[in-house]
């Protein structure tokens, strides 16, 4: 059964389509990774399903209650850990805890055990009784981590949970977040780490521009692309008779600088024709070639570029990962996405 069940979600701020039409589920006990660049609509999206935003069309339902017509139980049955540290400095870890319990009724004779549960859960026995303004800032996201799971929620969800934290305080908060599948509790994890979500999540739903543009297990994903990717850049410098408008070389002879996207294109043209190659996709002046095996197929990538005069400047070959999903089913690198919604929030426009 779905957990989380959301259909048809649109949010627009002013002339800004935060979210688009968007369908996804979250099945029972089930980690599902919201994974997309700041500013795709991933917070807008959690906002709406834990009950803090509307929804300007479309329905979503939360352990069984709709969240605008049912917003009171949906509250009762679901954790949230937002991306900001929402710990009071003044409290201790115990403390914070106590009231989150009394906040959600937690009976009196439940609470110190409940509380002593979650202290070594998250590993802040030793802290549990200083003021949280002692704590460093991975100790205070695995306080807000344990306040979210205080009254052992049917549904959690998760914004952000690792960001800004070191490598090794990641890794212990993803040892929770795993913790968390083997006791049954469903997760929806909002993330831009695609490192992330390929650990955590049982699957991932891509979204960008407020929209949902694949889902499927993190390995399906990648497997969709191909066996490999080998990836190759132009040096920019073009055949002879080939021009580039506009493009003048220093001596005036037969060769002249071409931008090295032109050069990209016209080899992805070339290897698109070729049955070793299942997919291509531009990024700049680098082509992604997706091809079952790149122990044959680079052979003859490259002798496809020497036979078109195209020399190159670098050549790479790996495993396709998340990002090269992203790629694929965007038309634009994960950073590129990322800057550009930076811009988008700088001049004022946030989703």
């Amino acid at each position: 059964m779905a957990a989380i069940s959301v259909r048809g979600l649109t949010k627009r701020f002013g002339d800004i389509t935060a979210l688009s039409s968007v369908d996804f589920e979250v099945r029972e006990g089930e980690i599902l990774g919201l994974l997309g660049p700041n500013g795709a609509g991933k917070t807008t999206a959690v906002r709406i399903l834990v009950t803090q935003a509307r929804p300007d069309s479309g329905q979503a339902q939360v352990a069984g209650a709709d969240v605008v017509k049912n917003p009171t139980e949906v509250r009762r049955r679901i954790g949230y850990v937002p991306q900001e540290i929402t710990v009071d400095r003044y409290l201790t870890a115990r403390e914070q805890l106590s009231l989150f319990a009394d906040l959600y009724h937690i009976p009196r004779q439940r609470r110190p055990r409940r509380i002593d549960e979650l202290l070594s859960l998250v590993g802040l026995e030793a802290m549990a009784d200083k003021p949280s303004r002692n704590y460093s800032g991975g100790m205070k996201k695995k306080l807000d981590l344990a306040c979210g799971l205080i009254h052992e929620p049917e549904v959690l969800f998760l914004d952000e949970p690792s960001l800004g934290l070191d490598v090794p305080v990641r890794r212990a908060i993803w040892d929770h977040i795993e913790s968390l599948r083997g006791r049954g509790v469903t997760v929806l994890l909002c993330t831009n780490y695609m490192d992330e979500a390929d650990r955590l999540c049982d699957r991932v739903a891509i979204i960008d521009q407020g929209k949902i543009v694949a889902a499927d297990s993190p390995a399906a994903l990648r497997a969709g692309l191909g066996g490999d990717v080998v990836t190759v850049e132009p040096d920019g410098v073009a055949p002879a008779g080939m021009r580039a408008e506009g493009a003048r070389s220093a001596e005036g002879n037969a060769k002249a600088e071409a931008p090295a996207e032109l050069l990209a294109a016209r080899l992805e043209a070339i290897l698109d024709r070729l049955p070793f190659v299942r997919g291509t996709a531009r990024e700049g002046p680098r082509l992604h070639i997706y091809v079952h095996t790149n122990e044959t197929a680079l052979p003859r990538v490259l002798e496809a570029a020497s036979a078109a005069g195209i020399s190159l400047r670098a050549v790479a070959y790996s495993r396709p990962g998340l990002d090269e999903v992203f790629l694929k089913y965007t038309g634009r690198a994960f950073a590129e996405a990322q800057a550009e919604e930076l811009v988008r929030t700088s001049a004022g426009q946030e989703r």
